[in-house]
Order: structure tokens, then sequence, then C-alpha cells
């Protein structure tokens, strides 16, 4: 038979609705992962702190936080890139349902508890996309969505290829990853005190010794219940605990007392805030003769599970 007659096999032809929705689905999944795992790789504290909030282990929560921020992010990133799409699908698919999965055969005790994997996005013209939820029905059906998105995105995309160019990709997010965590840690931890401020009226050194600031609102909710749970602990004879209220200094010396936590007192929060920048309190941060060496965010700590920051204190080595 004649080389130029002989039939070669066609391509199967995907349709067009076929191909559209492909395109949709892995629009979807992109901007999805893509915005979960850059979050959680530009905070890792903030999500590692939502997980013990889901039951992880403490020890567990970073390794998790810097593991999911690289995966999410390879997802979304293949997803977008019509030879890799199928890889990236089949990932963002897996990470969805194992989380569907965890929070389902957890789901009595975690009823209710925030289960938020992305952050409130403000847009220009006063817009903003607040994707926040609570673990509820409405945990599955959201996922249910997303998970549709994912199968959709990979069910008719090409067959995948360039497995070298794609491992050179989650590489390249790893090392972002990685850099990211470096500068969250270099400036949550090395940052040096001011010399000196006033402590129950009379000037007091930052420069020695171990000293916890503890930044309060007297007339939160969330600084009373950690008051309270701090109250009974005891500290080490080389700790000084000051307390330092955010806004109405007059009404410390009450909320103190009823809150029932015996602290030093002091009104330089405005000064110290000039090096510790946070939206509202509580707040915590621990200096070693002059630079600190850890602290609590204020998304660390959690009225109803008081528990996790008592525990975090514990690790810091400063309780009896």
């Amino acid at each position: 038979m004649d080389a130029s007659t002989t039939a070669l096999p066609r391509p199967v032809e995907v349709p067009t609705w076929k191909t559209l929705l492909s395109h949709a689905g892995a629009a979807v999944t992109a901007f999805l992962f893509i915005i979960a795992g850059v979050y959680k790789a530009l905070d890792p504290d903030k999500f590692a702190a939502l997980a013990q909030n889901l039951l992880v282990p403490q020890a567990l929560s970073m390794p998790l936080a810097i593991t999911l921020a690289v995966l999410e992010t390879t997802a979304g990133v293949l997803v977008l890139i019509p030879r890799f799409r199928r890889w990236g699908a089949l990932l963002a698919t897996a990470l969805l349902l194992a989380f569907m999965a965890y929070i389902g055969i957890n789901y009595g005790t975690l009823i209710g508890r925030d289960c938020s994997c992305f952050p409130e996005l403000k847009l220009p013209f006063g817009l903003t996309i607040d994707m926040r939820r609570s673990v509820g029905p409405g945990f599955f059906y959201g996922d249910a969505g997303f998970l549709a998105a994912s199968i959709a995105a990979g069910l008719w995309a090409r067959r995948a290829q360039g497995l070298r160019t794609a491992l050179v990709i989650l590489g390249a997010v790893a090392v972002f990853t990685g850099a990211s965590y470096g500068v969250v840690k270099s400036k949550n931890s090395g940052v040096r005190a001011p010399e000196s401020i006033l402590v129950d009226g009379k000037p007091f050194s930052l420069q020695k010794g171990k000293v916890v600031l503890f930044f309060f609102d007297p007339f939160c909710g969330t600084c009373f219940a950690v008051g309270q749970s701090m109250a009974p602990l005891k500290f080490k004879d080389d700790v000084t605990v000051i307390g330092l209220p955010t806004s109405t200094p007059e009404a410390a010396p009450s909320y103190l007392h009823d809150s029932g936590l015996n602290v030093k007192l002091s009104t330089d929060s405005p000064k110290l805030r000039e090096t510790w920048v946070f939206d509202a309190p509580p707040y915590l941060v621990l200096l070693e003769d002059g630079v600190q060496v850890g602290g609590i965010k204020h998304h660390e700590f959690d009225e109803e599970h008081v528990e996790k920051h008592v525990e975090m204190l514990r690790q810091m080595n400063i309780l009896q």
C-alpha cells in the first residue's frame, strides 16, 4: 500500500462545550488554589493557628502550613497551563478530598469552628471578597462546588506532558514559599525593644532579663478571657509581665482587678506600638535582654479555646 494513502489516526476532537467547561473550571480552581496557597506562604503563622483550632497538633501545624502553601500554589499554577492542567486538577482534587474527609471524620468536634483557608480580599472601589467560613453543612456545599470545578478542569483537558518542567514549577514554588517563611520569621523575631518605658510610674529597662509585654483593651471580650486564663499561671521568678492597655488606660486597673491578672502596668503602649505594629489586641511579646524571642499574635488567641495560648506560653519556657 502506498504510504501516501495510509490512513493516519485523527486526534479525538473534544466538543466545544467541554473545552469551555474545562477552561472555566481551570480558571476557578487556579484562582482558589493560588489565593489559598500564597496566603499560607505569606502568613504561615495565621494558618498554623487555624490548623490548631481544627485539632492539628501544634508541632505539625507549621509544617502543614508550609506543605499546603507549596502544593496548593503548585496546583493552581499547573491547572492554568493547558499541557499541565490534568496534573494540576488531580492535585487540587486530591487536596480537596483529603480536607473534606478530615472535616467529615471530625465533624462532631469541629462544627462551628473557623475553617477559612482564604483571606478576605479587599479590592479597589471598596469591593470585598470574603470567603471566610466555619465548619457546618455549608462547608461541604462549598467544597463540593470547588471539587466540581477541579474535576471539570481535568476531565476534558488534553493529556499532560512535560514532567520535568512541571517539577521545575514545583521547585520554584517551594523556593518562593521557603523565602517567604524566612522573611516572616525574621520580622517576628530579633526585633529590639526601646531602651525603657514607664512601669507603674517609674522608668523600667527592657534591655535586661525576660520581659513579657501583654497588650490588651480593657473593654475587649477576648482580652478579658485571655487575662482570666493567664491569672492563675505562675511565671518564673526571672520573668516580668507588663500589661499595656491599648485604649482607655484609666480603665486598666479595673480590667486587672476583674480578670484577676496580677501584673505590672504601663501606659507606654503607643511608644511600643511604633515597634510592634498590629491592628487589634490581645497581643503578646516575649523579650530577652531587649530582643524579641517569641510572642503570640492577635489571631492566635482564642476566647473559647484558651488552652491554645496557654500551651504556647508553656512552650516559651517562662512558666513555673
